[in-house]
């Protein structure tokens, strides 16, 4: 069974309609997934490998039957929904450019395209491909870099350029079934107005999450 680690995805996802929520869960353990080789790699060769496995085994995904891993078979599942294994494969990208040399603002840049490409992803699953939503996802994946990354200076440039991304972002024009990105979103808008430590699921986001997936706002 693919389970999401984060409880503030996990609740997200809850809110989604039900015949989506299996969906929205690959999409996002495939973010973490990524996310976890990038967390355990010490040396960035290494670490460019492990996730070149997954781009192009994503990319297979269009042309073969996936094979006998689960999170795969999962994400195969996703095609009848408009998906393909080209554009799963490009959340790879974001995570390789954590990797692949110094952390300058086109890093960043690529960091934030894996953001802006998992919520339009999602947006689609959620029946909704037409509302603008990456630019939202992209200042979402900047504010998680600077909570997420040991480096003071790429901590700071990353959630100086997400609160310039989400101040503009129309959150809460965004229809009904889209609530449970923007509950991320918000979210994400508090993350990138602090430095203090981001305590994942404490009782305050997830209060916050929930009057935005009733208010939408």
């Amino acid at each position: 069974m693919i389970e999401i680690a984060d409880p503030e995805r996990a609740l997200a996802i809850a809110y989604a309609p039900a015949d989506r929520r299996s969906a929205l869960t690959a999409l996002f353990a495939l973010d973490e997934r990524l996310a976890s080789i990038v967390a355990a790699t010490t040396e960035p060769t290494i670490g460019l490998i492990r996730l070149a496995w997954w781009r192009e085994s994503l990319e297979k995904l269009d042309r073969e039957p996936p094979p006998a891993e689960p999170l795969l078979q999962a994400l195969a599942s996703l095609f009848p929904l408009g998906l393909t294994g080209v554009a799963l494969s490009e959340i790879e990208d974001g995570w390789a450019a954590l990797l692949d040399g110094d952390l300058d603002d086109a890093a960043l840049a690529r960091h934030a395209q894996r953001g802006g490409n998992l919520f339009a992803l999602a947006a689609r699953i959620l029946g909704d491909p037409a509302t603008p939503v990456a630019a939202a996802g992209e200042g979402w994946a900047l504010a998680d870099l600077g909570h997420r990354h040991s480096v003071p200076d790429v901590q700071k440039r990353a959630r100086q350029k997400a609160r310039g991304i989400l101040a503009v972002a129309p959150i809460a024009t965004w229809p009904k079934p889209l609530r449970p990105l923007g509950m991320l979103a918000v979210l994400a808008r508090k993350d990138a107005a602090h430095n203090d430590v981001r305590r994942q699921g404490a009782p305050g986001r997830l209060l916050r999450m929930l009057a935005l997936r009733i208010t939408g706002r």
